[in-house]
């Protein structure tokens, strides 16, 4: 029986990979357009990681630059600067899944682990008011394995009673990595790695 729900957050309950994708073509519009769009390519293909992960990607193997974490940060201030811009924005809720945890948060344990930036989700959903539905909101920089491993730990969850709802592989692998369930969700590639039955739609 579950008793405790992971939600990845881009794709899962808000329909905002195409701003984050377009976040990214605007913070690095004054480098060539190839290399940028090798970087979103490669953002594409990894789509629960880190935006920091991203652009020292950008920076160390695109463009073959040395960067430092403080660099990243920069670069990473401003991408932020752009998602609040355009993401707090009631439309981009995805209906199905919002619904499900207004009428089920007392029923289970909700929390957010996400590849986008922990400071940055908490603020969309305070300004969302979709906060107080979720014990704890978490993202990046730590990897999202890492965030599931310390909120398993820390509030003595079993992961057999656990699920994380995500539509990348690695909201696949950070659920394997925990011996958590998975649901994939918005994503045909990823749906078929389902391994428990879970309906928004039973509660």
């Amino acid at each position: 029986m579950i008793k405790n729900i992971f939600w990845d957050f881009d794709g899962v309950l808000m329909n905002s990979n195409s701003v984050r994708d377009r976040g990214f073509e605007l913070v690095l519009k004054d480098f060539p357009t190839a290399q940028v769009e090798q970087l979103m390519q490669f953002h594409r293909q990894n789509g629960g990681w880190s935006r920091y992960v991203k652009f020292r990607h950008f920076f160390e193997v695109i463009r073959k630059e040395s960067i430092s974490p403080e660099e990243i940060d920069v670069w990473a201030g401003k991408f932020s600067n752009v998602m609040l811009e355009n993401l707090i924005d009631e439309k981009l809720l995805i209906d199905e899944t919002i619904t499900f945890v207004k009428s089920n948060f007392r029923d289970y344990n909700f929390h957010i682990v996400s590849g986008s930036d922990g400071n940055e989700l908490r603020t969309i959903c305070k300004a969302l008011n979709i906060d107080p539905y979720f014990i704890t909101i978490e993202g990046s920089p730590t990897p999202k394995s890492s965030l599931v491993a310390d909120i398993i730990e820390n509030r003595g969850y079993l992961p057999q009673q656990s699920i994380l709802i995500g539509d990348s592989i690695n909201d696949y692998d950070a659920a394997k990595d925990n011996g958590l369930h998975f649901k994939g969700y918005n994503s045909s590639k990823v749906e078929v790695l389902t391994d428990y039955d879970f309906s928004f739609h039973d509660s």
